[in-house]
């Protein structure tokens, strides 16, 4: 489905969220006693329940984000300054506060836990900026790592998203007042994607992180032989027999990542892997897994800019290197272990 132009979803989606989150929680009651009275004819522990709570718990955040952006959108005059450095970073920190609450919420109902191993982005490289580059697998991994460069290592990402992510109004707004990408689809873009993203990671300062996900989209293995079929449509036997031997993620894309090196050369670069949401690749998955009961284990590598490549290919090798590593990462820790590799 096509996106809506800007103002239907300021003056008509955004509303509308705000008057759902309120006839929601004014009936709640009723959807609550309802969900009761379902669960002992669902498997799982209160599972219509806490499905319920999550739902309501994400449209009254939706809504509670967009009214306190209303509020700064009238601070800034009216958006006059809304681009200005103190209410860029006003914004950044209304949607740490946000993040906070969600998680708190999503730990409590969806029993999950989130540990860091590594060397994370807040110690790596102290004052420089960095290009964080992650895996796609599971429901909620792109939350999960905001959170986690927002509040916990006091970074302000810039992100490259999909289009279709705007149909979320709070994301809408937030994100397109801070330094990000959306990138439609190829059919409609009228810049190529490295452009876009080379001038989004242009002008990084020391405390940015730039999030890419050279995957492209969330793994599932459909996608993951249709991304070997494409490499060798291309004519790349060799980098899709390296896709082939990696069970895990999908064959990376190495185009956003040469675009961000290009333009920004004093970032260093983080790779993140996390197991733990990545066998939950549908609806059906997660309802069936409700509550969770999850250990979400994010793994960070460090690289210096110092110890990037310098080449065109060499990074592109480098890159299957890295995404290899991450691949045998995620076979090695299905079952929550840590250790140092």
């Amino acid at each position: 489905m096509p996106l809506p132009p800007r103002w239907v979803r300021r003056l008509l989606l955004a509303p509308g969220v705000v008057l759902l989150a309120v006839a929601v929680v004014t009936s709640l009651p009723v959807w609550a006693f309802a969900a009761l009275a379902l669960s002992p004819l669902v498997p799982g522990r209160l599972r219509p329940l806490r499905l319920l709570w999550i739902g309501c718990l994400y449209l009254v955040w939706d809504a509670a984000a967009l009214l306190a952006l209303f509020v700064l959108w009238v601070a800034s005059g009216f958006g006059v300054w809304k681009r200005t450095p103190p209410f860029q970073r006003a914004h950044y920190v209304l949607a740490g506060h946000f993040l906070q609450v969600f998680f708190w919420q999503a730990r409590w109902t969806l029993r999950l836990r989130i540990d860091v191993v590594g060397t994370d982005p807040d110690t790596a490289l102290p004052g420089r900026p960095e290009l964080v580059l992650c895996r796609h697998a599971g429901p909620g991994d792109s939350f999960i790592l905001i959170h986690a460069l927002v509040n916990w290592f006091h970074r302000e990402p810039r992100i490259v998203l999909k289009e279709s992510l705007q149909w979320d109004p709070a994301i809408d707004v937030l994100l397109n007042r801070l330094p990000n990408r959306f990138l439609a689809p190829a059919s409609d873009r009228r810049e190529p994607v490295t452009e876009q993203i080379g001038h989004l990671a242009t002008g990084l300062d020391d405390d940015d992180a730039f999030v890419i996900f050279p995957e492209g989209g969330n793994f599932t293995p459909r996608r993951r032989l249709r991304a070997i079929a494409r490499l060798r449509s291309r004519g790349l036997e060799q980098m899709a027999l390296r896709a082939e031997r990696m069970r895990h993620v999908l064959a990376p894309q190495p185009g956003g990542l040469l675009a961000a090196l290009d333009a920004a050369p004093d970032a260093g670069v983080i790779f993140v892997a996390h197991t733990g949401l990545d066998r939950m690749l549908t609806v059906a998955d997660v309802w069936r897994e409700l509550p969770m009961d999850k250990r979400i284990i994010m793994r960070f590598w460090s690289v210096p800019p110092e110890e990037i490549p310098a080449g065109r290919q060499e990074r592109v090798d480098w890159l299957f290197d890295w995404w290899s590593r991450i691949d045998e990462w995620i076979a090695a820790h299905h079952d929550g272990d840590v250790d140092d590799a």
